[in-house]
């Protein structure tokens, strides 16, 4: 792979001491990873644009991107248009050790001085992403634990001091973005209860930052009748009846209580939604189900047991499973 290769101590002046200034010819990163400025949160509140930069002891590549439309934690590709205003891309040389303070500081240190400037003036910026799950445990789960983003420049124009320079093709590396993977730790793991609409076309359990629920659920699961042993009552899940609908919620904007509206036809706007997965097949050999269990307590209760079976939980093109079995949990109703 052609790459851009090699880089020219200036000469000795006079005196024959080195003065640390560099001339460059050509920009090679090959072994530096890309790191970034500050931590990138998908879905923040954040408008800084998002500095991703490769460092070299005198050396400095860097790629801005807007917050809010450059990084997209989601499998696939996207590709935008080199402009040196929202999408830019830098390369300086400095005549001393550069750091990150010189790149992502608010006040950029004194020294080094910069001796010579590339400047992104057109070409492509493509970033192909594709999600980094955690490992797949006994009970066929795994969850999302972050994004690899492979970022190239295609027919890049660099203006530099020698004249405008073209690069059919400049890999810029692999940035990592870390997410939190989803626990679906429900808040009352203690008891292991569940709840339901009065209606009975919604079963759903939470916690602080989520809410799981089956929406358009049939009633007919919920029938308060006992199932005989080891027939529970079972359909298929799918994008309308019986729906599995995973959503989160943004950090500082309210947390979820017994008092959360989970009924309502329209969900609440605080706390403000962040992300909504909906629920899917595993595989074409593997449908995705409801199970409920129902055994009558006495002349008086009824207890519902609800499992989810072998859900793929799909946002954009991102997924991860909630296992071969999967306990929403245990809904008691007084007859």
């Amino acid at each position: 792979m052609k790459k851009y290769a090699s880089l020219i101590f200036l000469a000795f002046l006079l005196n024959g001491c080195d003065d640390g200034d560099l001339t460059v010819d050509e920009i090679n990163f090959d072994n530096v990873t890309p790191v970034s400025c500050s931590p990138f949160v998908e879905n923040s509140l954040i408008t800084d644009p998002t500095i991703i930069y490769k460092l070299k002891s005198q050396e400095a590549m860097v790629l801005q991107l807007p917050h809010a439309e450059g990084l997209v934690n989601d499998n696939g590709s996207v590709t935008y248009d080199i402009d040196n205003s929202q999408y830019r891309v830098l390369y300086r040389a400095y005549n001393g050790t550069v750091a990150k303070d010189n790149i992502c500081g608010t006040i950029p240190p004194s020294s080094p001085n910069v001796t010579e400037e590339w400047i992104g003036s057109a070409g492509k910026i493509k970033i192909v992403s594709s999600q980094v799950p955690t490992e797949t445990d006994a009970n066929d789960s795994y969850r999302i634990k972050a994004y690899n983003h492979v970022i190239t420049f295609e027919n890049i124009t660099f203006q530099k001091p020698a004249g405008p320079q073209v690069e059919a093709l400049f890999e810029y590396g692999t940035f990592q973005t870390t997410v939190t993977p989803a626990d679906l730790t429900f808040q009352n793991t203690d008891t292991g209860e569940a709840f339901k609409c009065d209606d009975n076309t919604k079963v759903y359990n939470y916690n602080a930052s989520f809410t799981l629920m089956v929406e358009n659920l049939d009633p007919a699961l919920l029938a308060n009748e006992a199932t005989l042993p080891g027939q529970p009552r079972s359909q298929p899940i799918s994008a309308t009846t019986n729906k599995v609908v995973y959503r989160n919620f943004v950090n500082g904007s309210g947390s979820i209580t017994n008092t959360y509206n989970f009924c309502a036809a329209q969900i609440p706007t605080l706390p403000a939604l962040n992300e909504t997965w909906i629920g899917a097949d595993t595989s074409t050999s593997k449908k995705a189900t409801i199970e409920v269990t129902t055994e009558k307590i006495g002349d008086s209760t009824i207890i519902h047991t609800v499992v989810l079976k072998n859900v793929l939980l799909t946002k954009g093109n991102s997924y991860f499973q909630l296992g071969s079995s999967f306990l929403l949990g245990k809904i008691t109703v007084d007859l």
